[in-house]
């Protein structure tokens, strides 16, 4: 009898073994709620605030991570699993709106959170599970440009696009495209800065769940529950099991990220002034938020890189950054790479730095003393970091100049590494004393890329970063792709051996760019999808839009306070996550299980691999040798989590030995 009860509650956790019927009990609400329905998904497959996709078929919601009854993860040691909760109200509105999920008890004992509130949130210690209220943004228009083309509808993410045929020529208008001003989810606000909440008739509501699995975790299954509540009564109760696999993923990832925050633009929102003085409380209050900026990218395993710094400024604020001390206990971090530094310093980022113009004899003095800070100091973490001389110039002779100048330094500077946004054949070709190129790339010539990116991979004193995204190269960072779009990103990284992957910006809340000084620069980021670009007109195909009108462009990070949107603020002095950042630490986290697998079995890695990205950046090729800007063709992987869940669960088996 005991073998027997054993086996049920093996399997009530793990679920039905093929040809079984379901073993758990139906999930059924209190008979009060207006909650009516309830499903999870693991996040990438966007849910629009308006679908209620379980109340109108309760069988279509079935994936993955969810059956109909529980939600069903798995993960490895130092990993953190995600899934996403939907609460769907088809004719009446919740108010009083809460969930809890706190606690997933196994073998080793239990996986857990401790309560929070206000600036609690951002301290990481103890809370190993987080839950988030999603925020929506509406899609008034098509991201063109900078993040996909139309010329080829299949360009286009697939719940934008409008019927094509043959070589992607779209027929019908904005209002053809499902996404048209659909309300997407993007804004991860830690729950306990929003509940209790309410649910609109005829709408659902996501909440997300992050799940951080310790170093020390004992493999097994562990369990556990979340809890709906609907002014202070639980109506709902949604079992959750946590396959712990017996593995652990390393703290600092095999896909490397730098992204850029601008310090001016976080002390714009958070305190109403760009440049407070230097040692007043303004001051010290703006880099303590920018620590939490890097605390909370830490957690995604993102590295961040800012503006140029002094090395009074290098002394004062970065070097606990590079060294690891900010991410310890003592400085309220816990998770993934604690006690690890930042790994990536950038150099006048933008060609921020100084002595930009005054010559030869300058970069030698100011690249010895560089040289010379770095070495000097024992960071523990290995730590890249770099001149970057200019971005996206095609003045490539003074760019080679100002290599040959570093290269040619007599002294220490002459070891400092030097980067530039380029195309990689131009790199090759015309900056071949460059040693980071870093290059963004919608499709291009196969074979002059190909061999400049073997030329510079090979190359034990060079780099190669890659910049941004563009559709069908890569995922794009656009609101509206598909939510697998920044997960490819990290497979891509690990099929071509790119060093880095560099996202331009993730604070841009003022679009200088696309309005100059003028009021609309000031972008409210809690309502308005688009934050790059400009939005001059409708067009009856894209909806609004204008001058590279980009949604979500150079935002990943949401204040907490928002000086410039009062309504908007909720008065705490750290950011939030973009989803999309959420996103990019999954496929940051699949290259780390793809460089397990693959040293375990290279071969069976690569054909995986070679399955879910068959084609990928310049292996598109271009459509015309003598114009080679553009390429017809739809993108190579699919858009289905499920099959990117299967590909973790297959590397998992074989890092196992399965």
């Amino acid at each position: 009898m005991r073998l027997t009860l054993i086996l049920a509650i093996v399997s009530l956790a793990l679920g039905p073994l093929p040809g079984q019927a379901l073993a758990d009990p139906p999930l059924t609400p209190a008979s009060s709620t207006t909650i009516r329905r309830v499903w999870a998904n693991d996040g990438a497959d966007k849910v629009t605030r308006d679908e209620l996709r379980a109340s109108a078929n309760p069988n279509s919601v079935t994936n993955s991570i969810w059956n109909g009854s529980r939600v069903a993860v798995f993960g490895a040691r130092n990993e953190t699993v995600s899934f996403n909760l939907v609460l769907e109200c088809p004719t009446l509105s919740a108010a009083g709106v809460n969930v809890t999920f706190s606690s997933l008890s196994g073998p080793g004992g239990a996986i857990s959170s401790r309560p929070a509130s206000g600036e609690g949130v951002f301290n990481y210690v103890g809370r190993n599970i987080e839950l988030f209220f999603v925020r929506y943004l509406q899609i008034r228009g098509l991201s063109v440009d900078l993040a996909y083309e139309v010329y080829d509808e299949r360009h286009v993410p697939r719940r934008c696009r409008r019927p094509w045929t043959g070589a992607g020529d779209g027929s019908g208008g904005w209002s053809n495209r499902p996404c048209h001003d659909k309300y997407y989810p993007d804004i991860a606000v830690p729950l306990e800065l929003a509940a209790p909440f309410s649910i609109p008739a005829g709408s659902n509501q996501s909440i997300w769940c992050d799940i951080y699995i310790p170093k020390t975790t004992a493999p097994g299954s562990y369990s556990g529950a979340l809890v709906v509540s609907e002014a202070g009564a639980a109506v709902w109760r949604i079992p959750v099991v946590l396959t712990v696999r017996n593995f652990s993923l390393p703290d600092l990832p095999r896909a490397r990220t730098m992204l850029f925050y601008s310090q001016n633009n976080i002390n714009r929102r958070y305190l109403g002034q760009e440049e407070p003085e230097p040692g007043s409380a303004a001051y010290n209050q703006g880099l303590r938020i920018a620590d939490r900026h890097f605390q909370l990218a830490h957690r995604h395993k993102i590295s961040l890189i800012s503006e140029y710094n002094t090395f009074e400024e290098m002394n004062a604020q970065w070097l606990r950054r590079l060294n690891g001390r900010l991410f310890t206990a003592g400085e309220g971090y816990a998770g993934v790479g604690a006690g690890v530094g930042n790994n990536v310093y950038s150099i006048g980022t933008y060609s921020s730095w100084p002595w930009y113009g005054q010559g030869e004899a300058a970069m030698r003095t100011n690249t010895d003393a560089w040289v010379n800070w770095f070495e000097s100091r024992s960071l523990g973490t290995a730590t890249d970091y770099f001149l970057y001389l200019i971005d996206e110039s095609d003045d490539y002779a003074r760019t080679e100049r100002w290599a040959q100048w570093i290269n040619n330094n007599p002294g220490p500077g002459r070891r400092l590494m030097s980067l530039a946004t380029i195309p990689l054949p131009q790199a090759r070709t015309s900056v071949p004393s460059l040693d980071i190129p870093t290059s963004a790339l919608s499709c291009g010539p196969r074979e002059a890329w190909r061999t400049a990116a073997e030329a510079f991979i090979t190359a034990p004193d060079k780099r190669f970063y890659f910049y941004n995204g563009a559709r069908p190269a890569s995922g794009s960072f656009a609101t509206e792709d598909d939510g697998v779009a920044l997960r490819v990103n990290g497979w891509i990284q690990f099929k071509k051996g790119i060093d880095r992957w560099f996202y331009w910006e993730s604070t841009y809340y003022q679009n200088f760019q696309g309005y100059g000084s003028s009021p609309r620069a000031e972008t409210n980021v809690f309502q308005q999808a688009m934050t790059f670009g400009s939005d001059e007109r409708f067009d009856q195909s894209l909806g609004r839009t204008g001058w590279n009108y980009f949604n979500g462009d150079g935002v990943l990070f949401y204040p907490g306070t928002d000086s410039r949107f009062p309504g908007d603020s909720y008065g705490v002095r750290g950011p939030f996550a973009s989803l999309r950042l959420k996103h990019w630490r999954r496929g940051v986290q699949d290259a780390d299980y793809l460089a397990l697998a693959s040293a375990a079995d290279p071969a069976r890695t690569n054909q995986l691999v070679n399955r879910m990205i068959p084609r990928v950046l310049w292996e598109y090729g271009v459509t015309d040798p003598e114009d080679p800007t553009y390429v017809y063709a739809d993108i190579s992987w699919p858009i289905d989590p499920d099959r990117w869940e299967a590909a973790r669960r297959e590397l998992a088996d074989i890092i196992e030995g399965r």
